[in-house]
């Protein structure tokens, strides 16, 4: 028998993290993070990383495993995460895949054969002297499923799709083949009425400001993170790098800005979670629900 992965995904702000920590502690389990920027030092409130305190709770795995200025794949995080899952496995514990990065998770849960293909760089220079709007028009010729699904806002992520669609003649989304899976995993989702999630993405959005995430990022910047590579690490680095430079006329309207962007972003998460039909939703952040389920899966033969 395969074995069992818990899995506990959804929406940014929907209170992943926290239902994580309260599974693993009833459940004698250990996390490993599925989020695309946690595993960036650094890179702490503009993410929402579970706090030292937090930490400190229940054993966390793949964080902060490598510098904002280095580009860390699908590839490499696969490799890191079924590492920590084989070690919590090998101590007796149960492991939990716990983020909103829905191609961390599926590489993770689906085992996706992620193609080999070496970076070109003069290919990627092209590409990236090029508008945005025009490579994202290409990938929806030559791939439709990725420009779907892809973070339209990151171009280092359609420069890459594309630049294995035109490497090797074949749509990105196809090379990602499905070799067998390595676990038995079940999939909760956290949802949240619509607005009651916007709401509590604003409510997020004000308290990262409260806790310095513009300092973050002026720190970020001061140890040579650039501009560019702040854009291409998600929204909150993206507006408040801009408010930096003076495109903002306030904070308040930075703000403004950044929380509707977030709602967007939000729509097309669950727009890719909706379509896995194996996920079990529970309704916001219902530890007593989520025990039950989790425990009729474990204690299955």
């Amino acid at each position: 028998m395969k074995p069992k992965l818990v899995v506990i995904l959804g929406p940014t702000a929907s209170g992943k993290s926290a239902l994580g920590i309260a599974l693993a502690q009833c459940f004698h389990g250990e996390i490993v993070s599925a989020d695309s920027r946690q595993v960036y030092r650094g890179l702490d409130i503009g993410s929402a990383k579970v706090t030292p305190e937090e930490q400190a709770l229940v054993p966390h795995h793949v964080l902060d495993v490598v510098d904002p200025n280095e580009v860390y794949s699908v590839a490499q995080y696969q490799q890191a995460a079924n590492a920590a899952i084989a070690d919590i496995l090998a101590r007796g514990r149960q492991p939990l895949l716990v983020g909103g990065s829905p191609h961390y998770i599926q590489a993770v849960v689906d085992n996706l054969d992620i193609p080999a293909i070496p970076p070109h760089l003069a290919l990627r220079m092209e590409l990236a002297s090029r508008p945005l709007s025009a490579l994202l028009a290409q990938l929806e010729e030559l791939d439709p499923q990725s420009a779907a699904t892809i973070d339209r806002h990151n171009p280092r992520r359609v420069i890459r799709a594309l630049e294995v669609c035109l490497v090797s003649g074949k749509p990105f989304s196809e090379q990602q083949r499905l070799a067998s899976p390595l676990y038995e995993s079940f999939l909760v989702g956290l949802q949240w009425p619509r607005t009651v999630l916007y709401q509590r993405i604003d409510t997020r959005v004000d308290e990262r400001m409260q806790q310095g995430m513009v300092q973050e990022v002026q720190h970020l910047l001061d140890e040579g993170v650039s501009s560019e590579r702040l854009e291409a690490l998600g929204l909150e680095y993206r507006y408040i790098q801009r408010l930096l430079r003076g495109e903002y006329a306030s904070e308040a309207a930075m703000v403004e800005r950044l929380k509707y962007a977030i709602h967007d972003f939000t729509r097309r998460q669950l727009s890719w979670f909706r379509k896995d039909t194996r996920i079990t939703w529970i309704d916001g952040y219902n530890v007593c629900q989520a025990e039950e389920l989790v425990a009729l899966f474990l204690d299955k033969a």
